[in-house]
């Protein structure tokens, strides 16, 4: 055998032939299973669009419930940061509080470039958008919580005394002699 000639002569190195030349009964004597064919499944190619873009819209479908899930990451991770900032009032409490109260009302006014890679005719966006903004309003309800338990809301009667009205004297009392 020459150098580069391999079993097929002038074909590649390593390749083999498997063709089956013989005159000898062979696998073509043995009879196919029941339900098999050996004729190329024919699919037009309209059927493999439609499956394509069936596959396409229901990995849409998941990627916007995926996306629509992620504000609850972001609710567990800003609701840990703010009872790690505790409850007094200083710069990093204030800090983390007004980030929890950014991020929900930023992702509020951007719902729709959120979900627009996976605008579909076939898929449903109503859900998923309104858990997203569900969750947003979620993390922006955590945000006002922390403000009032650093007392930063006005929510008592002690927070409006300078818009009150001085209270008027009911009765008057005097005392003592006069010296006239």
């Amino acid at each position: 055998m020459e150098k580069g000639k391999g079993v097929m002569g002038a074909g590649r190195r390593w390749a083999v032939d498997l063709t089956d030349n013989s005159t000898s009964p062979s696998s073509r004597d043995v009879p196919d299973p029941p339900g098999f064919s050996r004729t190329p499944l024919e699919q037009d190619d309209s059927t493999v669009s439609r499956q394509k873009k069936d596959a396409e819209s229901t990995w849409k479908a998941q990627k916007a419930w995926e996306v629509a899930q992620t504000p609850f990451k972001n609710l567990l991770m800003m609701g840990f940061m703010m009872w790690m900032a505790g409850s007094t009032v200083h710069l990093f409490s204030i800090g983390i509080t007004f980030s929890a109260l950014w991020q929900p009302i930023s992702a509020l006014q951007g719902v729709g470039k959120v979900f627009e890679p996976y605008k579909d005719s076939k898929v449903d966006l109503i859900a998923p958008k309104l858990l997203f903004i569900a969750l947003n309003l979620g993390g922006l309800a955590l945000g006002v919580w922390k403000l009032n338990t650093l007392g930063l809301l006005p929510t008592h009667a002690s927070d409006w005394v300078s818009s009150l009205p001085p209270a008027q004297e009911v009765e008057y009392s005097g005392g003592g002699i006069p010296l006239y």
